[in-house]
């Protein structure tokens, strides 16, 4: 499905971006394979993840290029890109993917907790988006496929930087597909279910803890690329400003945030009357504004 296409992956050295990679791979694409190799907080940094896919790739018959810079460097970022043009020839689709953790309950969070993840997942796909952007004008073609998560989209305890910077990438997508719908360029997000070295760090102490990290061990980073590979494809050309989420063999499109209730007064709202009137009557539809997180996603793999 990719037979003449170039993909820029970030976070491709291992997890969900490796597989991601090998996957693009296969249906013919030439494959970008950006990973600085930083721990999981995004200390350090080693050229053998990003340098390993490739080689698995060109072992295979298909062509791959390793780049390690780091996305949250607007310079490296759009080294990214122009490494896809100058090997390449041109860039087709970006998956950003590449991402690191800083958890830490709110009260404790610092700063640089905040700045660091932010900068990785939020800022890092506006640079590499930005950098592709010329490319995909030009040519009048292109997707993006970024990587969002059910953290940012119904929260997480813990992990208020993750999904500030998640939701975030949500907005950006979204505007994204709207500004560049008339270049016949789309913009999607995914938001994966899969056991990786970013669930690794989710607590399993108690039996409930466990039990749920031994369903996520059954999710697969791989089982994530199949979609990935589509909505980088000339297949999906009419898919655009979607929020998808892969949870193993399920597939999954969110809705967009709707109003579900409204009530006017003629006379104008106070404080009282919104407390004595309003919120009784909207009390009844929280649980449907709830229901995304209770009912739909319990983290139970189908």
């Amino acid at each position: 499905m990719l037979e003449g296409k170039v993909v820029a992956v970030t976070g491709a050295g291992r997890g969900v971006g490796r597989e991601i990679a090998l996957l693009c791979a296969k249906h013919g694409a030439a494959v970008v394979i950006n990973d600085p190799g930083v721990g999981g907080g995004g200390e350090g940094g080693d050229a053998g993840p990003a340098q390993e896919t490739a080689n698995d790739i060109i072992a295979a018959g298909g062509k791959a290029i390793a780049n390690l810079a780091s996305v949250a460097d607007p310079a490296g970022a759009a080294s990214i890109i122009e490494d896809a043009v100058k090997t390449f020839g041109r860039i087709d689709a970006v998956v950003n993917n590449a991402g690191i953790l800083r958890d830490t309950i709110w009260h404790k969070m610092s700063h640089e907790d905040w700045r660091a993840v932010i900068d990785v997942h939020l800022n890092g796909t506006f640079n590499v988006s930005k950098a592709a952007t010329p490319y995909f004008r030009e040519q009048q073609s292109g997707s993006f496929i970024h990587f969002t998560s059910t953290s940012g989209l119904i929260g997480n305890i813990g992990q208020a930087n993750y999904s500030a910077a998640k939701l975030g990438i949500v907005g950006l997508s979204q505007s994204i597909a709207l500004d560049m719908a008339r270049a016949g360029v789309r913009s999607n997000c995914i938001a994966p279910f899969a056991w990786s070295r970013m669930t690794a760090s989710i607590p399993a102490e108690t039996p409930e803890q466990k039990e749920r990290v031994e369903r996520l061990k059954t999710m697969s980073a791989d089982k994530i690329a199949p979609l990935v590979v589509y909505l980088a494809s000339d297949a999906s050309k009419d898919v655009s400003n979607q929020i998808f989420s892969v949870r193993k063999n399920e597939i999954v499109l969110y809705n967009k945030p709707r109003p579900i209730r409204s009530m006017t007064k003629v006379e104008g709202w106070t404080p009282e009357s919104i407390a004595d009137e309003l919120i009784p009557a909207f009390k009844p539809s929280f649980a449907r504004a709830d229901e995304v997180s209770a009912h739909v996603f319990p983290y139970d793999p189908i």
